[in-house]
């Protein structure tokens, strides 16, 4: 029997934040509040396709000094590091000598919003937390964060040997219905967008993205 190898693979990885349901209303109150503020809040010259149902923030999230922010900023870079420490095996006394720097965004989505389909370049990693996803319907697309399969030659032939194959060799999309509290990390260079929300009220994220400076002794 052959033994059959995973010989290029992405990685992905995906964190909870418990006990985040008052967290999550405070970050909803305030982005509510900043978008109803004209263009003082709003990301003045966006470049990736979306709609007017989006409401999208400048990039100096993680820099508000509400202690809600900074909660949140907590927890998503606490998370990153572990997700470098565990992928490259490195130790406490290298991850302390790593210095993040961030840009960081909400999106404030309403019926029918969407997001195309980019990547963030000059970044390593990024990562997208879920504030509020509710009020569609949860066997659909719908607000789903969709990541496009990198290997653009995956699908030249089909025929029926490779019709049908097994994560994680399939050469599909990637579809997450994020719920509040999720978090999910990614390397920055992948393709990726949000299907159109077709649900009530706003379906609310945060996303991140991160680049490293490590300091020489």
């Amino acid at each position: 029997m052959a033994q059959i190898i995973s010989a290029f693979s992405v990685p992905m990885a995906m964190h909870r934040l418990e006990d985040c349901a008052q967290l999550n209303q405070e970050l909803e109150r305030l982005f509510v509040q900043r978008s109803q503020q004209g263009d003082r809040y709003k990301n003045r010259t966006p470049f990736v396709d979306r709609n007017a149902p989006v409401f999208e923030s400048n990039f100096q999230l993680f820099d508000w000094p509400e202690p809600c922010i900074g909660t949140l900023s907590d927890f998503c870079i606490s998370s990153l590091y572990g997700v470098v420490a565990e992928l490259n095996g490195y130790s406490d006394e290298t991850l302390q000598r790593l210095h993040v720097a961030t840009e960081s965004w909400f999106h404030l989505t309403g019926r029918g919003g969407y997001f195309g389909v980019h990547n963030h370049a000059l970044h390593s990693w990024s990562g997208v937390y879920c504030v509020r996803h509710e009020g569609d319907d949860p066997d659909t697309l719908s607000g789903r964060l969709t990541f496009v399969h990198p290997n653009a030659q995956a699908a030249m032939y089909i025929d029926k040997s490779n019709f049908q194959l097994r994560a994680p060799y399939g050469f599909g999309p990637m579809s997450l219905r994020l719920a509040a509290g999720d978090l999910v990390i990614f390397p920055s260079w992948l393709l990726h967008h949000v299907q159109p929300f077709e649900g009530d009220g706003h379906r609310i994220t945060v996303a991140f993205n991160a680049r490293f400076r490590f300091q020489e002794t």
